[in-house]
């Protein structure tokens, strides 16, 4: 299943010159040289073999809603549209599902919590496809994915063959995987999920468990989440952003206790590691970004967490902005928040955030 085997292929669905502003949720301006949507293994093979022969290097498009992308690449972006939900397996405790990576994945929380099969009700409304998901491992309210994924389904482009990825092999940590440690190296085609017939509710965050009340249902919990995000986080349709911008931090126990003394109000979650998680929108706020702007590029007024292009923002802007924020938290709390979006260059490879 080498792509360098693949002959006589027309790529029918390649297109040149493309504007990603459509498929990217911050709504930034940026041509792609070469550009296909993917809807099947043979996709895969096909847009590979094509890089290969045009010498280009390839950028992995899902659902755009954590990426910060230059005004031109010159890459072949390949967008990922593998559909479909197919039941593999059950018992009596759980039914294991395996996913398309192009399906949206708060459509698939939805299905899961219709066919009563529990565990990702959390994780509602996060913008983005199944196929991003393990990549981040994804996660909200006390809940990451990488806890209900069973397997990933991946063209490994260094073995150069379909092959699946257990969930002890992804190295899922918090925002983290084995996907992020090795960027260039895996195409996500399907992700298997091993879901639960009985529910076992996560009320860990107060807002949430207030929220849900006396009715522990997992329909209920999920529409919570639904309304607690849509309260704070903006329709990117409306104010183009990629969700939480930055990721919450863990700092030592030594940092946490010299800071609770000077702001006893710190929102803070004890890991089991022996560090403790800050909450990044605490800070910004603190910090006096919640709702201030720099040009065309703001933190929202109604959470400080969310970074939004208010006009015809580009890159630049962006960082500009990412960079202001950084600068006055570290200055105040002597820590440094890290964004959690990629950040590609002009070839269509990871860049860094550091200034």
């Amino acid at each position: 299943m080498a792509c360098c085997k693949i002959k006589a292929l027309t790529f029918m669905n390649m297109q040149t010159q493309m504007q990603l502003k459509p498929f990217n949720t911050l709504s930034l301006d940026s041509v792609a040289s070469h550009y296909m949507k993917v809807q099947s293994n043979l996709h895969v093979l096909e847009a590979l073999a094509y890089a290969q022969q045009q010498q280009l290097n390839i950028l992995i498009l899902s659902g755009g809603s954590n990426m910060l992308l230059p005004q031109s690449i010159q890459a072949l972006v390949l967008h990922m549209d593998i559909q479909g939900i197919e039941c593999l397996a059950e018992d009596e405790h759980s039914q294991t599902v395996c996913v398309g990576a192009g399906q949206n994945w708060h459509e698939f929380v939805l299905w899961t919590t219709s066919q009563h099969l529990y565990g990702l009700q959390n994780l509602a409304l996060i913008p983005g496809l199944v196929g991003a998901s393990p990549v981040q491992n994804i996660g909200a309210y006390g809940v990451e994915v990488g806890q209900f994924i069973q397997s990933v389904q991946v063209y490994d482009r260094r073995s150069e063959e379909f092959i699946t990825i257990l969930a002890k092999d992804c190295d899922f940590a918090y925002r983290h995987s084995i996907f992020k440690d090795h960027p260039n190296r895996f195409v996500i085609t399907h992700v298997t999920f091993k879901l639960l017939k009985k529910a076992h509710l996560m009320l860990n965050y107060g807002d949430l468990k207030q929220a849900v009340g006396d009715e522990q249902t997992a329909e209920n919990l999920q529409q919570q989440v639904i309304q607690i995000r849509q309260s704070k986080l903006p329709d990117p349709k409306d104010y183009p952003n990629v969700g939480s911008f930055f990721k919450n931090p863990i700092i030592d126990e030594d940092l946490y206790q010299h800071l609770a003394v000077k702001f006893p109000n710190l929102p803070h979650y004890p890991q089991a590691d022996g560090g403790v998680k800050i909450a990044a929108g605490w800070l910004i706020d603190q910090a006096g970004w919640k709702g201030k702007q720099l040009g065309m590029v703001g933190m929202f007024h109604k959470q400080a967490l969310v970074l939004v292009n208010y006009g015809q923002a580009n890159l630049a802007d962006v960082q500009a902005t990412y960079q202001a924020v950084q600068h006055d938290v570290q200055q105040k709390f002597n820590i440094l928040l890290t964004p959690e979006p990629v950040l590609f260059d002009t070839l269509g490879l990871i860049g860094s955030h550091g200034k």
